[in-house]
């Protein structure tokens, strides 16, 4: 089976097992690492890939040809988007010195981006000024030597960026889930609809289930994809991306879901999606 997916931490924590072959009955698998928005404008495209590592921002766009797994993506507690200033105008932590500046975002069909904009719709008076897509590696370093104004950050750069010398003016995630009581959405797993998802799916946790049982089998495939990382981020990634979440989204998992994407639809971000379609 062709699948795409991330070098991050908790892809690869995840996927080891059925990538090497040690999930019992499951096919082999032919992975393509990419970012998460080159994943996702290749399910956009339909370019035959069977199983993909998507944002769940980009779901409305992609239902009509995949299905939503039920497991195996990054939704949580505590592991929202960040973002992030330099300091000087904008170190006095208010959102209004937003207004009219220039914010860099790592995809305008990412979890992050919705949950940015669903924050300054009622935070930022008049709105932001000019949003700048970049790699999410870039940022930091944008920021840091004064090309934008702000940069919106997700995965490990949480636990980083204070080494750029750079300041939080929010994290998104502690707002979404203080405004929603709701955990945070950020990457989904989805498969060709023509293909069978139960089978998918038990796949999937078969591997989860090798990573946790095996915590050391990973760490070399997990680092060699995560050069730039310590093994102590890296370790520190998994243990917030992978959880409980990750096995079975269960209830408050698609009340998530529902809530990010019925907000983002209101706010003329994203197609509006039939609920029926996520299960």
């Amino acid at each position: 089976m062709n699948i795409a997916y991330s070098p991050c931490p908790n892809d690869t924590f995840v996927f080891h097992a059925w990538a090497h072959g040690l999930v019992p009955g499951a096919p082999k698998l032919n992975v393509t690492y990419a970012d998460i928005d080159v994943t996702n404008g290749l399910a956009a495209e339909g370019t035959g890939l069977d199983i993909l590592k998507i944002s769940y921002a980009a779901l409305p766009w992609v239902l009509d040809r995949y299905a939503l797994l039920p497991c195996g993506g990054a939704l949580g507690r505590g592991c929202g988007p960040l973002l992030l200033t330099k300091g000087g105008p904008l170190d006095a932590k208010s959102p209004a010195a937003l207004s009219g500046r220039r914010v860099a975002v790592p995809s305008e069909r990412s979890t992050a981006y919705l949950l940015f904009r669903l924050w300054a719709a009622s935070h930022v008076p008049g709105g932001v000024g000019e949003i700048v897509v970049m790699p999410f590696n870039e940022i930091m370093p944008a920021v840091r030597d004064g090309k934008i104004n702000a940069g919106l950050v997700i995965h490990e750069a949480r636990f980083t960026y204070a080494s750029y010398g750079l300041h939080m003016l929010v994290d998104l995630g502690s707002w979404w889930e203080s405004d929603t009581g709701l955990p945070i959405p950020l990457g989904a797993i989805v498969a060709r609809r023509d293909l069978d998802a139960d089978a998918i799916s038990g796949w999937i946790r078969s591997s989860l289930r090798h990573a946790w049982d095996n915590p050391q089998a990973s760490r070399e495939y997990v680092l060699g994809h995560a050069q730039e990382l310590s093994p102590q981020v890296a370790k520190s990634h998994i243990d917030l991306y992978v959880n409980d979440f990750t096995m079975d989204l269960g209830d408050s998992g698609y009340a998530a879901i529902t809530a990010l994407l019925g907000r983002a639809a209101a706010e003329g971000l994203v197609p509006s999606v039939d609920p029926a379609l996520l299960r």
